[in-house]
């Protein structure tokens, strides 16, 4: 059996601060450009981003070498996250109810970069399928879990379709920040409330 030798070891344990380094270094990366893209759009300049990011315009193209690589970084990111907050916001809010309207505002930042993303990719449709696959498998069912705890606590009303609510949202938010006249969060929020049970009080 292949045993490592002492300067192996020294060099293994050196490479593990630098791995560690560059998640946190990129994490920082798409945090900054996500928050940016949802109040500036997708075209925001570089610049602007590794200025929030606190970091070089180098340290950018190194990890995503074109505007696109970064959009879609930054995408698959916030599926995970929006993903993860399900439970995270079922476990934390006051109520199912709560949890899902907090889910649906995380979701409404996300659809900013989707709708970036779609103009990028209009060259590589299969890139894009792909990827909008992926956005139905991963975020489908963290809504229809959040509407099955809401349902479940008579909340809201049973047997809304999770993909048909997520469709709603996204065709209210398409094109708002075209329009400085149009709010569609505001739109989202009246959705969202209508999705209440009269005997239910607000939350």
């Amino acid at each position: 059996m292949e045993t490592l030798t002492d300067s192996d070891e020294r060099a293994r344990q050196a490479a593990q601060p630098k791995r560690a380094d560059a998640r946190r270094n990129q994490q920082t990366l798409l945090d900054a450009a996500a928050a940016l893209f949802v109040t500036s759009g997708v075209n925001v300049p570089v610049r602007e981003i590794a200025l929030k990011a606190g970091v070089g315009v180098g340290t950018i193209y190194r990890h995503f070498p074109t505007r696109a690589d970064l959009i879609v970084a930054v995408y698959r990111y916030q599926v995970e996250a929006c993903a993860e907050a399900g439970p995270q916001l079922l476990a934390s809010s006051a109520s199912p109810y709560a949890a899902l309207g907090q889910w649906i505002d995380l979701f409404v930042d996300f659809l900013t970069t989707k709708h970036g993303l779609a103009a990028v990719m209009q060259s590589d449709k299969a890139g894009f399928d792909t990827l909008h696959a992926y956005f139905l498998d991963r975020l489908v069912p963290v809504c229809a879990g959040l509407l099955d705890a809401a349902a479940q606590a008579g909340e809201i009303h049973p047997g809304l379709e999770p993909y048909a609510l997520m469709r709603g949202v996204g065709n209210l938010c398409v094109g708002a920040g075209g329009d400085p006249r149009y709010d569609a969060r505001r739109l989202v929020s009246l959705l969202v409330a209508g999705l209440q049970m009269q005997s239910a009080s607000p939350t």
